[in-house]
């Protein structure tokens, strides 16, 4: 009987090393995270004379009067703003200012990671000099580039994208 249990247990001594070897616990991947170096506002409004501490560009087109979002970040969160598409893009309302005249144009990269560019809606009826609203609609979440041009002159920043659960509740279907 013991000669048998010595045979059971040697027969079961591979198995039970092969499993405390796969339970091992192996250290941590290092990480590649890229770090994202958001613009800070430089106090800047186009065409405006007064500081708007929000705001960032030059005196000709800036991202404002309500300027970047705060810490660089912009947060799409349930119960919060912006809205998310049918293909999971992620949409945020950014108010714009003109000094000079003429159609705004919105660009954008990500940084982090291969990404299809952003896409950015310009309504009209906003005239052609002062405050313009627009869309802008980051593919993915991550660090993101983004270039506000008007005529000659232009005004980029860097903003970090997060996306928070599903997103906000709102919906929107984007062409």
């Amino acid at each position: 009987m013991r000669f048998q249990a010595l045979l059971l247990g040697l027969a079961i001594l591979p198995s039970l090393v092969a499993a405390s070897e796969d339970r091992r616990v192996s250290p941590p991947a290092p990480q590649t995270t890229v770090e994202c170096a958001v613009t800070t506002p430089n106090g800047i409004a186009a065409g405006e004379e007064e500081f708007a501490p929000s705001s960032y560009g030059n005196r000709e087109v800036s991202v404002g009067p309500f300027g970047l979002w705060p810490d660089g970040t912009v947060i799409f969160k349930p119960g919060g703003p912006g809205f998310v598409t049918r293909d999971g893009s992620l949409g945020m309302k950014f108010g714009w200012l003109r000094g000079v005249s003429g159609k705004l144009r919105i660009t954008g990269r990500r940084l982090d990671a291969e990404a299809p560019p952003l896409r950015a809606e310009v309504p009209d009826g906003y005239g052609d000099r002062g405050f313009q609203a627009t869309y802008i609609i980051f593919p993915t979440p991550g660090c993101w580039e983004v270039t506000g041009r008007v005529g000659n002159s232009s005004v980029t920043f860097v903003t970090k994208v997060v996306k928070v659960g599903n997103g906000p509740k709102w919906r929107r279907d984007v062409p």
